[in-house]
């Protein structure tokens, strides 16, 4: 006898649902950050609004440890929450906030926005990461959203050379902390790479205590409830799910789906500060999230095999299953 011919798919491994999710969760709450960074920053000033937004994350995160029961990472996870913790956590949040006083947001989003080729760029350096064409490709399409977003929005405040370096520093700090934090997740989970990484980030700021306690007595309650939603939602909640999706994949991939945030931005501005957006705006945020898109597809590797067995003198049954070669049973 003689099977017929059939068509047999081998079996794809398709994205982790739950990580996808967890990385446009970690999108959507960093964009709501800078909506409310502008009601917070009018009463705080950059050390003491991290600070501010650091110990209300900590203290979110640490009950939840508490709760789940898990004790400290491994030894071989304190270096990279060590090093993300003060770059990332501390020092990234105090340049950025100060940044953002110097120059316009335009100008900000620009420069900040190289953070995620530089976190390719570092991940294919020190991780053994590739750089794949679709993630090179996708990246330069969203950094280009980015920068005609930039131009939509600048003009409306004054730009300087120290506003550029501090927005530069920023994009820096916050890849090396990414690059970092990656290996760190092979020894700790998620929530204690980002528990542990906020309370050094916390510690480091310390010195605005100060400050902080001083204009803590003096701000509106919408400016402190707005610090105290970042360190809840952007912070505690969107640091935990960044970094479960880090993971599951390359830094690269990761630090590419923060250019849908520009376009986010645009769109939240417009529903909670009542900005309308330009013509302009609107197409950079389109390109941002088709550069995204890009980036994050992979190419075809599996195909269709046929499977057709056929027979064959001398064997047993006359039959031989033919894939890529032939093979007798």
């Amino acid at each position: 006898m003689t099977t017929p011919p059939a068509a047999v798919s081998p079996p794809r491994s398709g994205p982790d649902r739950r990580a996808v999710v967890a990385a446009c969760t970690t999108v959507v709450l960093w964009a709501s950050a800078f909506v409310s960074i502008r009601s917070a920053g009018d009463a705080y000033s950059p050390g003491a609004l991290a600070l501010g937004r650091l110990l209300a994350g900590s203290v979110v995160l640490v009950a939840i440890l508490l709760v789940r029961r898990e004790g400290l990472p491994a030894r071989g996870a304190w270096p990279g929450i060590v090093v993300s913790g003060l770059l990332w956590f501390g020092l990234y949040m105090v340049v950025l906030n100060w940044g953002e006083q110097e120059v316009d947001a335009g100008t900000a989003a620009m420069v900040v926005n190289i953070g995620p080729i530089l976190i390719a760029l570092l991940g294919a350096r020190l991780l053994g990461e590739g750089l794949p064409r679709r993630l090179l490709g996708g990246m330069a399409v969203s950094f280009a959203g980015a920068v005609v977003v930039g131009l939509s929005m600048s003009g409306h405040g004054g730009s300087s050379v120290l506003g550029v370096l501090l927005c530069f520093v920023a994009a820096m700090t916050y890849a090396a902390g990414v690059v970092a934090q990656k290996p760190a997740l092979r020894h700790g989970s998620p929530l204690q790479v980002t528990a542990f990484g906020c309370l050094i980030g916390a510690a480091g700021c310390l010195p605005f205590s100060g400050v902080l306690v001083h204009e803590a007595a003096d701000a509106p309650l919408s400016a402190t409830l707005n610090m105290i939603y970042l360190g809840v939602f952007p912070t505690a909640l969107a640091f935990t799910t960044w970094a479960y999706a880090l993971a599951r994949t390359t830094a690269g991939r990761m630090g590419s789906t923060t250019y849908a945030v520009p376009a986010l931005v645009v769109l939240m501005s417009w529903l909670v500060l009542d900005e309308v957006p330009a013509a302009l705006s609107v197409l950079g945020g389109l390109l941002c999230l088709a550069g995204v898109a890009i980036s994050r597809t992979r190419p075809q590797t599996g195909r269709t095999r046929k499977v057709v067995a056929e027979p064959v003198e001398g064997t047993p049954d006359g039959i031989e299953q033919q894939e890529t070669g032939r093979v007798r049973r």
